[in-house]
């Protein structure tokens, strides 16, 4: 697994790369120190003399694989997110011990998961606010829901790899898979799904007639009798 940080050449960063990796195919409760030392070339006990247990291990990865995709997600909200997402399609391999670790996290629930998931629906907020203004995204009936199922769809095909890739015909998500799913994707949040505006409409019309605080004599009581006498 390759990075940008400067320090990924030391042992220290071997170590923490060979945590991300296992942490993320098996879950860290079932990873040993010794497995993790394994991988990384290195002795357990040089795996507790630079991070002290593998809570704190867990710790730096959490926080590593963190400012990686918040990076990553931030790239998308600027000028160069066409070449951004072009990257991710061809790079999907050399990120995979991050994705599968990014799964975990949210799945799991732990607090870096949540606030991966926050940071990510702010930045979200944020990219539709923009676009909205400069007219490529037309202003949401509620921001704060689209925004929230957005983020929801983004992360879907990274939780659930293998039923997205079985979905597709294949094993194992792959770049082939994405960029399969890149237009058909955008055409759909491009044009829509549905040929007219009968559905909504009729949804619409179905909440206004249900709302209100329900009474014992009023049409909204579940309770009353549909042929009671006016």
């Amino acid at each position: 697994m390759r990075s940008s940080y400067p320090e990924d050449l030391t042992t220290r960063a071997r170590i923490r790369d060979a945590a991300i990796v296992l942490f993320g195919q098996q879950g860290a409760a079932k990873t040993s120190v010794r497995e993790i030392a394994a991988l990384a070339g290195v002795s357990a006990a040089l795996v507790i003399h630079h991070f002290g247990s593998k809570d704190r291990l867990r710790g730096e990865c959490d926080d590593f694989v963190v400012e990686e995709f918040l990076g990553r997600k931030d790239e998308l909200v600027g000028e160069d997110a066409s070449t951004a997402m072009q990257t991710w399609l061809a790079d999907i391999d050399q990120f995979r011990p991050l994705v599968d670790y990014l799964a975990r996290m949210l799945t799991d629930r732990t607090p870096a998961g949540d606030h991966l998931f926050d940071s990510l629906l702010i930045a979200t907020k944020r990219m539709l606010d923009q676009q909205v203004i400069a007219g490529v995204v037309r202003p949401p009936l509620d921001r704060d829901v689209t925004a929230a199922y957005i983020t929801l769809y983004g992360i879907v095909p990274i939780i659930m790899q293998g039923l997205v890739a079985r979905a597709l015909g294949g094993d194992q998500l792959d770049a082939a898979m994405l960029r399969r799913s890149t237009l058909p994707l955008l055409d759909l949040y491009t044009n829509g799904l549905y040929t007219d505006s009968r559905i909504l409409d009729s949804a619409r019309d179905a909440l206004a007639r249900t709302a209100g605080p329900s009474s014992d004599k009023g049409e909204n009581d579940p309770n009353q009798d549909p042929d009671s006498p006016r």
